[in-house]
């Protein structure tokens, strides 16, 4: 799995274009395996959900389509294969700040409300994960109350 991590960012990522925000090749990976997580808590796969995923993607790291697509099809490997989201969680604190932690909370709560309805797992998984990213109450309702308004601007 490594390997095509490796072979992923040599084929895609040139030396020294990467963003500020877009931090190591496996923080990618581990922030798409999150949000494809959040995709499946509710069961019901929509086209809307993995379009949210893919326009976060794009905005956060800066990719075009084909690296998009090749980089969820390495979180959806990295996913089945992971034992829990400390994996993920781990690399997002040692290479986040605060503010770029709570972006990706706020983008997880959009994938969960994206379909208009909050499931308990949806619930279940944003504490969890704002509880491994060290996210704050404040913060935490804060990026809620965000997607929320989003989700209402492109509905």
């Amino acid at each position: 799995m490594i390997n095509s991590i490796k072979d992923f960012f040599s084929q895609f990522i040139e030396p020294g274009t990467a963003t500020k925000n877009a931090g190591t090749p496996t923080l990618q990976v581990a922030t798409a395996a999150l949000l494809l997580e959040m995709m499946r808590m509710d069961s019901q796969l929509k086209d809307q959900e993995r379009q949210a995923i893919t326009s976060t993607l794009q905005t956060q790291f800066n990719l075009g389509r084909e690296q998009i697509d090749t980089l969820m099809a390495l979180a959806e490997q990295e996913a089945h294969g992971a034992n829990g989201y400390y994996q993920f969680t781990s690399l997002i604190n040692k290479h986040c700040d605060q503010a770029q932690k709570v972006q990706i909370i706020e983008n997880l709560w959009h994938v969960a409300m994206i379909d208009g309805h909050l499931d308990a797992h949806e619930l279940h998984l944003m504490r969890k994960l704002a509880d491994l990213l060290y996210i704050g109450h404040a913060d935490y309702v804060a990026a809620k109350q965000r997607a929320r308004e989003s989700s209402k601007l492109s509905a």
